[in-house]
């Protein structure tokens, strides 16, 4: 169930970043956050992000998808912030 204060967080990672573990390692991280949503390849090689739930838990989830200690190489984020959309569940890979 959404709270008042939770958003949509809309990311899209450049990089070296498929085929590499990096959706795995993102839905890891957004579980442990207590977040919902989606990593998915896009054809163009970027991987798009999306997770609902509280702003300080996405906010993190950004901060780790910036940090440079995830799998293969982010050289870019691009971002987004909206209020929560559909109700997702889980946090899955696509």
């Amino acid at each position: 169930m959404l709270g008042e204060t939770d958003v949509r967080l809309t990311a899209w990672v450049h990089g070296h970043v498929q085929g590499v573990g990096f959706r795995w390692w993102t839905r890891s991280r957004a579980l442990e956050l207590g977040l919902t949503g989606y990593a998915a390849n896009k054809p163009d090689g970027r991987v798009q992000v999306v997770a609902q739930g509280p702003r300080a838990a996405c906010e993190h989830l950004l901060d780790l998808l910036k940090s440079g200690d995830t799998p293969g190489r982010v050289d870019n984020v691009v971002f987004d912030w909206s209020a929560p959309a559909d109700a997702l569940v889980g946090f899955t890979e696509r």
